[in-house]
């Protein structure tokens, strides 16, 4: 093996730095069964914090448990602190995560190629490291989240070619296209979002040193990295040298070393974009970007690479052996992966042709129910993509935000500095185990459907407490609404489930559900009318037929003393599909 000539440059990743970003160079579950839920939570220790006999408040503090997007901070008193475990790829082992830095957490997550609207495959891996950097910052870290664009590109410029466009001008459209989805799905802004077309200075550079350090040859132009210089090639995959591919993105060149050498800089072709460089006019080649932008942001040593499952090889093979061989420092101490968005147990991808946007989705379907979905699986696991699956997340955030309209309705109708400061002992422990499932389980590699299986019990605590007879007889009835509302609110702010109005979101759920089934909200009415009609003429099978009818389109009528109302359901046709497909 080459020993390094020369280590890397001296480094201090921006956010260890004084100097602010602007400064640098460019399965579902629907529903889970209490039974489900009581075992996942029973197989890791179950604490309850220690409240007071009867009372349970959710108060600001200056303590390590902060709700991501609380206006203050606001964290739940007596929450439990739990180490977090996350699977790391490199060990193929659950380990306890130490950022390298107390307090600070340096992530990067590889972005899109630009050069289309991204697909549920991409939601899928972009939601989940949300939810990472949501749960890293309620656990009270400073997060610098880089994740880039990849702007360069064969598929970038055939597609450009293909309608006649400026190659970084089409990038940077979809790049405002991919923004929009992020916000429809709730994804919060990462810290800085770096693009290869304003770094190349830094992407040559770092090309330059893998040179020098005798791991890369030039060929007509052309950089090839040389595998056989590191031993330890696919130690994050676990493939063997001769298991190597051309390449995800490259043609076979006989002109390599070796098969799986990979190029780090490609000469110019006529009609293409280039830079000039030291092996003259060309562009970089697809593994190089990342390395070379992590390290301008986070340093070659940081602590989280995330990406999806298919990233592992070859992109992040040859990160490292990149990253490596321009640095002996270099170290990425943990590697997450998420896993593949499926149709009938293939892969979702752009390449496959078997895809659907996320545009195409959120047309049909409200984003948040989308989220929902995609959270109802553990990351790492595959989640088959289908109809009912969705169906089953819309009903359910339909559920959801429909209980907290309902009980923010009635707690309006009092004066919250009326309110006692005491509840009863089960509206605590219904709290505690709420908040405490929380803790528990997305510190245990971020378990979200463990999550949202335990919003089961307050949600139907309150809609106990709001329409049931003796549930409107209880002792502190509004007081406990105020608090298992409160409780729920903060953690669907922390998975991104929050909406800004409930009523809104409620108002575009009917409207994807009307669409899907190309009704009318005046048709819905005169079925409901018609209805109406047949029960006073006390014809109860028409009545009957109209009430199936609708339900077979996914339209169930609600009767109650004020007259009928209707809401989204998984339709009956649908219904004899297994609910948990993966």
């Amino acid at each position: 093996m080459v020993v390094l000539a020369r280590c890397c440059k001296p480094f201090l990743p921006p956010y260890l730095s004084p100097l602010s970003l602007s400064e640098i160079p460019l399965q579902f579950y629907s529903p889970f069964s209490n039974k489900i839920r009581n075992y996942a939570i029973n197989k890791r220790v179950r604490f309850f914090c220690s409240m007071g006999s009867s009372q349970a408040s959710i108060n600001g503090n200056n303590g390590n448990n902060n709700w991501v997007g609380s206006s203050n901070n606001q964290q739940l008193e007596g929450a439990i602190k739990k180490d977090l475990w996350v699977y790391n790829t490199m060990s193929r082992k659950k380990e306890i995560f130490k950022p390298k830095v107390d307090g600070k957490v340096g992530m990067y997550v590889c972005g899109v190629t630009a050069y289309d609207f991204s697909h549920i495959g991409h939601a899928r891996a972009y939601v989940t490291f949300d939810i990472l950097y949501r749960y890293l910052k309620y656990l009270g870290y400073d997060v610098c989240y880089v994740r880039n664009f990849t702007d360069v590109d064969d598929k970038i410029i055939a597609r450009a070619n293909e309608v006649g466009e400026n190659p970084i001008s089409l990038s940077r459209r979809f790049c405002d296209e991919f923004h929009q989805d992020m916000s429809y799905l709730h994804c919060l802004p990462p810290s800085v979002e770096p693009r290869v077309s304003d770094h190349m200075p830094q992407i040559i550079d770092m090309i330059k040193q893998i040179v020098d350090n005798g791991f890369a040859y030039g060929v007509d132009g052309d950089v090839y990295f040389s595998v056989e210089k590191f031993p330890d090639y696919g130690r994050l995959s676990g493939r063997k040298l001769e298991d190597n591919r051309a390449g995800e993105r490259v043609a076979i060149d006989s002109r390599k070393r070796n098969p799986a050498d990979f190029a780090l800089w490609k000469s110019a072709k006529e009609g293409e974009p280039f830079w000039e460089s030291p092996w003259g006019p060309g562009r970089p080649g697809w593994h190089i970007e990342c390395s070379a932008m992590s390290s301008v942001y986070l340093g070659y040593s940081f602590d989280i690479h995330g990406g999806g499952m298919d990233l592992m090889f070859p992109h992040h093979e040859n990160e490292i052996v990149q990253s490596c061989a321009a640095c002996c420092e270099s170290n990425i101490r943990y590697w997450v992966h998420n896993g593949f968005v499926t149709i009938n147990s293939e892969k979702m991808s752009k390449s496959l042709g078997n895809f659907f946007t996320i545009r195409q989705v959120i047309e049909l379907y409200h984003p948040l129910a989308l989220r929902l979905f995609l959270m109802g699986t553990h990351y790492r696991s595959p989640i088959n993509y289908s109809d009912v699956l969705l169906e089953s997340a819309s009903e359910r955030i339909f559920y959801i935000y429909q209980t907290l309209q309902d009980s923010q309705a009635l707690l309006s109708e009092y004066g919250r500095a009326n309110l006692k400061d005491s509840i009863p002992q089960d509206i605590v422990s219904c709290i505690n185990d709420l908040q405490n499932s929380f803790v528990i389980s997305m510190s245990d590699d971020l378990h979200t459907p463990v999550v949202l299986a335990a919003l089961s019990d307050p949600l139907k605590t309150i809609n106990d407490l709001l329409h049931t007879r003796k549930g409107k007889k209880r002792e502190l009835r509004v007081e406990s609404l105020a608090a298992l509302e409160k409780t729920i609110k903060h953690v669907l702010t922390a998975l991104g489930l929050m909406p800004s109005s409930y009523s809104e979101a409620l108002h575009q759920l009917r409207e994807k559900a009307l669409k899907r089934v190309k009704f009318s909200e005046t048709e819905v009415q005169q079925k409901i009318e018609e209805r109406d009609m047949a029960r006073k003429n006390k014809e109860y099978e028409k009545s009957d037929a109209i009430r199936k009818e609708l339900a077979a389109v996914g339209i169930a009528l609600m009767d109650s003393p004020e007259g009928t109302t209707w809401r989204p359901v998984v339709p009956t046709a649908l219904q004899q599909e297994p609910v948990m497909a993966n």
